[in-house]
C-alpha cells in the first residue's frame, strides 16, 4: 500500500500545482511606480585624459623591425620553394607511400617546412618580447612597448598562418 501511494504522490502534487497556474488574473509585468527612476544627477565636467605616452625607444623599435624583416625574409624563401614543393606533391598525388615520387615530394615538403621554421624563430622572439612588455606595462602603466610588440607579433603571426595553410593543404594532398 505504501508503495502504491508513493507512486501516486508525484501525480497528485503535479495536478495540484497545475491548478494554481490555471487560476485567475496574473500580476502585471509592467514597471511599477516604485520601480521608476526619478531624481537628478549632477553633470560632471570632463576630466582631461592621460597624457600621451611616449613612443618606444629607437633600439626597441629597431629590434622589432629586425624580427619582422626576419619573418618576411623567411616568407620570401618559403614562397620561392613553394612552387617546387607544389609540383612535386602534385606529381606524387596518388602514389604509394615510400615510392620514389612520394619520397621526393616529402623532401620538398620538409624543405618548405624548414623555411617556415625560420619565420617561427622570429615569432618566438616576438612572443617573448610581448610577454615581457605585457608584464612591464602592468607595473609601469605604459603600454607603448607592449602595443608595439603586439603589432609586430601580429604581422609575423599572419605570415606564419599563411604558411601553415599552404603546408596543411600540401600534406593533405600527399596523404591522399
Amino acid at each position: 500500500m505504501i508503495r502504491r501511494n508513493a507512486c501516486i504522490a508525484p501525480f497528485v502534487l503535479a495536478l495540484s500545482l497545475s491548478a494554481c497556474a490555471a487560476s485567475g488574473d496574473y500580476p502585471s509585468l509592467s514597471i511599477r511606480q516604485a520601480e521608476r527612476i526619478s531624481g537628478s544627477a549632477n553633470v560632471v565636467a570632463a576630466q582631461p585624459g592621460p597624457a600621451a605616452l611616449p613612443a618606444p625607444n629607437p633600439e626597441f623599435a629597431a629590434r622589432l623591425a629586425q624580427l619582422i624583416d626576419q619573418g618576411r625574409d623567411a616568407h620570401q624563401r618559403f614562397s620561392a620553394r613553394r612552387g617546387d614543393a607544389e609540383q612535386r606533391v602534385m606529381a606524387a598525388s596518388g602514389a604509394a607511400v615510400a615510392s620514389e615520387a612520394w619520397s621526393v615530394a616529402s623532401v620538398a615538403l620538409a624543405d618548405l617546412e624548414a623555411s617556415r621554421s625560420e619565420a617561427m624563430v622570429a615569432l618566438g622572439e616576438l612572443d617573448a618580447i610581448y610577454a615581457a612588455e605585457a608584464i612591464a606595462a602592468t607595473e609601469s602603466g605604459d603600454p607603448s612597448k607592449r602595443d608595439a610588440a603586439a603589432t609586430a607579433r601580429d604581422q609575423v603571426t599572419a605570415i606564419v598562418g599563411e604558411e601553415d595553410d599552404v603546408l596543411a593543404r600540401l600534406r593533405g594532398k600527399l596523404r591522399s
